[in-house]
């Protein structure tokens, strides 16, 4: 059986970068929860700006 090496190394790349975004999620990732909670912070200091707004 004959085996393409570009094709070999190639494969192994990507399953090495799968592994690597893998672990990247977890470190970094945060969860739904916490994401809704900056959204919503973000929304009220926004909302608290333009109410101090002078026109």
């Amino acid at each position: 059986m004959i085996i393409n090496l570009n094709q070999y190394r190639k494969k192994r790349r990507r399953t090495e970068a799968e592994a690597h975004a893998k672990e990247n999620r977890v470190r970094f990732g945060r969860s739904k929860e916490e994401r809704t909670a900056e959204l919503r912070e973000r929304e009220r200091a926004k909302k608290e700006i333009e109410n101090k707004r002078l026109d």
